[in-house]
C-alpha cells in the first residue's frame, strides 16, 4: 500500500520561520516532522511514499532525495503553486495508481499506530477518516461520528486528524493542475454513505503556530 504525504503547504501562520524553511522540515524534539512520519510509515509496512511539494521543494527534496535514507522509497509530485488537498492528489494520480492509498499531513504530529491501516478495505466506500477530539484552535470540529461519518451532524463532532485512507476515486472529477479541496469532496461522499471513519484519542497535535509548536516541545520534554 502507498502512503501520500501532503507537503505542499506555504505554512502562513508560521511565518517568519517558514520563509526559509519548509513546514515539513520543521524539527520537533530533534527530528523533522517528515522525517519522522517517514520512519514510522516504513516501521508500519508502508511500500512506498509520494509526496507533493511547492513551497521550498528544492530542500525538502535534497533532505530526502529517493528515501533510501529515510527507509522506503520516494516519487516526488512538484506543483508550481500548492494546488491544495484534493488538487494535490489529483496532480499525483499516475504515481498513486489505482488502488485506495494512505493519505498523511505533513504538518501533524501523532503516535497513531499506521499498520492499522495498511491494507484496509474500504468496500464500498470512498473514504475512511481518523478524527480526533476538537483542539482548542478547532472547537466547532469538522464531522460527527455515527453510522459512518457525518458532515453535518449532531454533536458531538470532531476533528479530521489529517490521516486517512482514500480511493483515488473520491477525487476523479478533478483535473491535475486544478485547485481543490477534500473537505467538500467528503462532506458531499458522507452524504452518499460512502465515507467511515474512527475516533483517536491519543497523542496528536496540528504543529500550525509558533505557540503550538512550543506547546508540543514543552509536552514532549514533560513526557
Amino acid at each position: 500500500m502507498k502512503v501520500m504525504i501532503l507537503a505542499a503547504g506555504r505554512g502562513e501562520r508560521l511565518r517568519p520561520f517558514t520563509d526559509t524553511t519548509p513546514k515539513p522540515l520543521v524539527e520537533v524534539a530533534g527530528q523533522t516532522l517528515l522525517g519522522r512520519h517517514l520512519q514510522r510509515l516504513a516501521h508500519a509496512g508502508f511500500a512506498r511514499a509520494v509526496i507533493n511539494v511547492s513551497h521550498l521543494a528544492e530542500k525538502i527534496t535534497a533532505r530526502f532525495g529517493d528515501g533510501s535514507g529515510a527507509g522506503m522509497p520516494i516519487d516526488w509530485s512538484h506543483e508550481a503553486a500548492p494546488l491544495e488537498t484534493a488538487g494535490g492528489i489529483a496532480q499525483a494520480r499516475a504515481l498513486l495508481g489505482v488502488a485506495p492509498f494512505l493519505l498523511v499531513n505533513a504538518d501533524i504530529w501523532c503516535d497513531y499506530d499506521f499498520s492499522r491501516l495498511r491494507g484496509f478495505d474500504l468496500g464500498r466506500h470512498l473514504s475512511h477518516l481518523v478524527l480526533v477530539p476538537n483542539p482548542p484552535q478547532h472547537a466547532a470540529g469538522d464531522f460527527s461520528l455515527g453510522n459512518g461519518v457525518v458532515g453535518n451532524g449532531p454533536a458531538p463532532r470532531y476533528t479530521y486528524a489529517g490521516i486517512a485512507v482514500i480511493s483515488p476515486l473520491l477525487v476523479a472529477g478533478i483535473a491535475a493542475g486544478q485547485k481543490a479541496e477534500l473537505a467538500p469532496l467528503w462532506r458531499a461522499a458522507a452524504e452518499r454513505a460512502e465515507v467511515t471513519g474512527e475516533l483517536y484519542e491519543g497523542h496528536w497535535s496540528d504543529v500550525g503556530t509558533p505557540e503550538r509548536l512550543s506547546g508540543l516541545e514543552a509536552r514532549l520534554k514533560q513526557s
